[in-house]
C-alpha cells in the first residue's frame, strides 16, 4: 500500500505559491512612463498636428509649476511656430532656445500635468524624442531625458518618444523651398557648431596661405627657399668650425 508522507504537503504548497508568483510577475503589465506624448496625426510630414504631453505626478507634497520640453534636432526652428492649445488654468507657453516651456500656478499635489501644443508640420523621421524637465513648487526637478538604444533595456528616466508612420503620398516639407533659397553666407554660418569648433568645410586653406588665384604654391616655395638657406648656412658654420679646430 502506498504510504502517504504528510511532510510533502508543505513543500507542494510552497511550490505552488512560487509558481503563482512567477505567473503574476510574467503577466503583469509594465509600469507606465512618467512622461508621455501622443499626436493627433502621427504620420511623418503631417501638418497642423496637435501634440499632447502628460507628466505623471510623483510628489505627494508639491505640485507641478513648470514643464519644459526640448524639441528633437529634426524640429530645429519649430519652437517659434508652436502655439499652445490646452494647458492647466493660468499656464502660459514660452519659447526657449531648444524648445519651449509651459508654466503657471502650482497644481495640486498628485495632479498630473497635461498640455497640448500645435506644430505646423512634423519632420520626415521614424520617431521623435522629446526630452522633458519637470519642476515642482518646492524646487524638486525631474528629468526625463534619457534616449532608448536598440538592444538595450529601457533607461530609468526615458524621454517621451513619438513613433511616426510613413508620410502620406505626395507629402513634402513646407520649409524645403525656403531653405533652398537661403544665402550662401547664412548657410556657412549655420554650419559652424557652437563654441567655434570647425566644421568639415573649414578644412580649406586660409587666405594667408594662398595666392590670388587660390593656389598655395607661392607660400610653399618661400618656405622651401628658407629651409635651403638655413641648410647651407649650417654647412658653412660646420666647415668653419672644422678649420678652426685644425689650425
Amino acid at each position: 500500500m502506498y504510504a502517504h508522507h504528510p511532510s510533502a504537503r508543505p513543500w507542494r504548497t510552497a511550490a505552488l505559491a512560487v509558481a503563482a508568483s512567477a505567473i503574476v510577475l510574467a503577466t503583469a503589465s509594465p509600469a507606465l512612463a512618467h512622461a508621455e506624448v501622443s499626436a493627433s496625426d502621427s504620420r511623418a510630414l503631417a501638418k497642423n498636428v496637435t501634440l499632447t504631453f502628460e507628466s505623471e505626478a510623483e510628489s505627494e507634497s508639491a505640485g507641478f509649476t513648470e514643464i519644459r520640453t526640448v524639441l528633437p534636432e529634426s524640429m530645429d526652428g519649430a519652437g517659434d511656430g508652436i502655439r499652445l492649445k490646452d494647458a492647466p488654468k493660468g499656464w502660459k507657453l514660452k519659447p526657449t532656445s531648444d524648445g519651449y516651456s509651459v508654466a503657471g500656478p502650482a497644481l495640486e499635489p498628485g495632479e498630473n500635468a497635461e498640455h497640448s501644443v500645435v506644430v505646423e508640420q512634423l519632420p520626415d523621421a521614424k520617431s521623435l524624442a522629446f526630452k522633458t524637465v519637470e519642476t515642482y513648487e518646492d524646487g524638486e526637478v525631474s528629468r526625463w531625458i534619457e534616449l532608448p538604444r536598440d538592444g538595450e533595456p529601457e533607461p530609468e528616466n526615458p524621454a517621451p518618444v513619438l513613433k511616426l508612420k510613413p508620410a502620406a503620398p505626395g507629402a513634402a516639407e513646407a520649409a524645403a523651398s525656403a531653405s533652398a533659397s537661403a544665402s550662401p553666407s547664412a548657410s556657412s554660418a549655420s554650419s559652424t557648431p557652437e563654441g567655434g569648433a570647425p566644421s568639415p568645410d573649414d578644412s580649406a586653406p586660409s587666405e594667408a596661405a594662398t595666392s590670388d588665384d587660390g593656389s598655395p604654391w607661392p607660400t610653399v616655395a618661400v618656405v622651401a627657399g628658407l629651409c635651403l638657406v638655413a641648410l647651407v648656412g649650417g654647412v658653412l658654420v660646420v666647415k668653419r668650425r672644422g678649420r678652426a679646430g685644425t689650425e
